[in-house]
This record gives structure tokens, C-alpha cells and sequence, in this order.
């Protein structure tokens, strides 16, 4: 059962409440050396049961938050390179993609510990991204080209308006390769908007990050480009969301993450953590009201990971991540219904890296 929805917390209550809660760590038995087990990927399914994590030594491993022993993790094995992605579908709660420099992208239930379908995309994959109805999940390769598939799961269809629904059916769906899009420019990661097709509005929204500091927002399945939102001056990296849809973030490589009305394509406000660095992830809290950014660099995670109240772009609360200046944070994501951040560090002399989840020990009640 997932866990009830908790109180929204104002700008002035969050540090105080957030300052409360206890941070348990995650300690993976393939981390043996220095750096070859970090986690570039985090992911929760959409009832916050269930976390997944993807690292460069090609680990894939499910982890049950409330049990932090790995003896209760799940390692999913199939690929051959580096984890690059994983993502969850939106509407199957127990169905993780992933994808790899392999030039592979798989499709796990979790449930079962299967990988119910392997995917060549021809080429090495480093992004996904997937529709809001769980009926597309877009790759991306490292030669700047989106390929599409195609998921069919007849067994839990999508209302024709409204949320999607979230199922925890194991019944097989069906993958397909549709045609690739090699795309003119650098393009990095990508995100759907959340709209749900219907007869009157039946294309999709699928926005893309670039090399040139811009974000091209697409007609999918046409990849007509409909808007450039000319968002920084150097390559736009990560990209996400509110869960309402109401504000885009757009990480970026000179360190600052911009905050865009979706109602008008405005930029309200940009913001930037204190230890700079290239912003290679970006999530949002449940309620869209906090926001916090990833940097892989060395340095990045000395500080600890700033949080952002949306609104007003103050900087509110600094989790102390214990790493020291050698430290880098490659990978963030808030809980989808509480006040939990995951994260991830690389090793330093400070300690081994690995998987940490604020909440997840207590010290609160969010």
C-alpha cells in the first residue's frame, strides 16, 4: 500500500521539518574499488515502494526502501556495459526500463526478477523517457538520434481522458522499434510532457535538452518542432517536470538550473547551488514546490545538496551528504508522494559512495 499523501510544507516550515529526517544508506555488494560502482541513475516506481538504481559497473538493482540490507534487493542482470538510464512506466508500477552503452534497452518486471524484453536501438543509449499513458518510452543514443517504441500492454488500458491509472498486472506487453529520428544538433536528455492523447489532441509533447543552451519542444510522432526555448548559454543537460506541469527545469553546464512557465514559455528564475558544477539531473518534490539539482563533478557534493523553493528561488535547506570535496552527487530523485530524497555519491576517502535516501530511517513524520 503506498503511503498516505503528508501535509504540504510552506517555504518557512520546510528546513525545520525536512532538517528532521534521517538519512539511511544503501550499501551495494558489487561496490568493491574506488569509482567503479557509481550509481548514475535513480529511479522510483510510481507508488514509492520500489527504487532502482543503474551504475557504470553495469549493477541493476531494486531496492526496497524500509530495507536498506542488500539481501533484500533484487539485482536484475542482463547488461554488458555501463547502466546509463532506468526509468519506470508511469502506469505499470512493477515495469523498469533501462538502458545501457550495450546498445541495448530492457525491459524488467521486477516482480518477477525477468527481463521481459531486450531492444536494440543500434547504437549506445544514455536517455529514456516515457509518455505519461505508458504507451511510448523514448531513447536516446549518444549519436544525437531519438528512437521510439512502442508499448502495447492490452491488459491495462488507458482512459481516453483523465490521470492514467497505475497497474500492477504482470501480463505481458508488447515492445516495438518504431523508425528512428537522428536529430541536427547535440541532444541530451529528454522528457514527455503530460498530456494524455485523446481524439481531439492525439500527439504527444516530447521536449529535448541540447548542446546549443536550448530546448526544442516536439510534436511527437511527427518530431515537428514546435517551440526553442533559448534557455542557456552553454549545453542544456537535464530536464524535468513539475508533477503538475505547470513549471519546466532545465539543468544546464554552466551550473544553473532555470525555472520555465509552462503556460507561456517564460523563464520566472533561474537558480545555482553554491558548489557550481554542470547540473546533470534535476527533480522536482511531489507537490512542485522544491527542487534540487545533480553534478557529477568533483567538488560538487562538498556542500552538501542545495534545495530550491520554486516560487521564490531561495535556497531553503543543505543535505549533508558526509562526502568530502572530492565528493560529486550523480543522481537525485524525490519520492513521488513524500518529502524523501534519494541521491547518489561517487567514492572518496570519506566513505565508499552508493545510494542514500533522506526519510527513509525516520526522523519524521513526511
Amino acid at each position: 500500500m503506498a503511503p498516505p499523501r503528508r501535509i504540504l510544507l510552506s517555504k518557512e516550515r520546510f528546513a525545520y521539518n525536512f532538517g528532521l529526517l534521517k538519512t539511511q544508506a544503501y550499501h551495494d555488494p558489487q561496490a568493491r574499488a574506488p569509482g567503479s560502482h557509481t550509481i548514475r541513475t535513480i529511479a522510483w516506481n510510481p507508488t514509492g515502494q520500489l527504487i532502482a538504481t543503474g551504475s557504470a559497473d553495469r549493477t541493476l538493482r531494486i531496492w526496497n526502501p524500509e530495507r536498506s540490507q542488500a539481501k533484500n534487493s533484487t539485482d536484475l542482470r542482463g547488461h554488458t556495459a555501463g547502466i546509463e538510464k532506468v526509468i519506470f512506466n508511469p502506469v505499470r508500477d512493477s515495469e523498469l526500463a533501462s538502458c545501457s552503452t550495450d546498445g541495448t534497452v530492457r525491459i524488467w518486471d521486477v516482480r518477477s526478477k525477468t527481463c521481459v524484453s531486450r531492444l536494440d536501438v543500434g547504437g549506445e543509449a544514455f536517455t529514456l523517457s516515457w509518455s505519461a499513458d505508458g504507451t511510448v518510452l523514448m531513447a536516446g543514443r549518444k549519436d544525437d538520434t531519438l528512437v521510439p517504441i512502442s508499448v502495447e500492454s492490452p491488459s491495462s488500458p488507458i482512459p481516453s481522458s483523465g490521470p492514467p491509472t497505475t497497474s500492477t498486472t504482470t501480463d505481458p506487453a508488447t515492445y516495438k522499434i518504431l523508425p528512428s529520428h537522428p536529430q541536427p544538433i547535440q541532444t541530451n536528455a529528454t522528457t514527455f510532457s503530460h498530456h494524455i492523447p485523446t481524439p481531439t489532441s492525439p500527439n504527444l509533447h516530447l521536449l529535448a535538452t541540447t548542446g546549443e543552451g536550448t530546448v526544442k519542444v516536439l510534436s511527437y510522432p511527427s518530431f515537428e518542432t514546435l517551440h526553442t526555448l533559448h534557455a542557456h548559454t552553454s549545453a542544456c543537460l537535464s530536464i524535468a517536470l513539475t508533477p503538475t506541469g505547470r513549471y519546466l527545469a532545465i539543468g544546464g553546464s554552466d551550473a544553473l538550473i532555470s525555472l520555465w512557465d509552462t503556460t507561456d514559455w517564460i523563464c520566472r528564475r533561474t537558480v545555482s547551488s553554491n558548489n557550481g558544477g554542470a547540473v546533470r539531473g534535476v527533480s522536482w518534490s511531489f507537490d512542485g514546490r522544491f527542487i534540487c539539482g545533480a553534478c557529477d563533478e568533483v567538488g560538487c557534493g562538498g556542500n552538501g545538496i542545495e534545495i530550491f523553493h520554486a516560487e521564490t528561488g531561495e535556497s531553503v535547506h543543505t543535505v549533508a551528504t558526509g562526502g568530502g570535496m572530492n565528493a560529486g552527487i550523480p543522481a537525485v530523485a524525490w519520492h513521488p508522494s513524500r518529502y524523501w530524497l534519494a541521491y547518489s555519491t561517487t567514492a572518496d576517502s570519506h566513505g565508499p559512495g552508493g545510494l542514500r535516501i533522506v526519510g527513509a530511517a525516520g526522523g519524521g513524520n513526511l
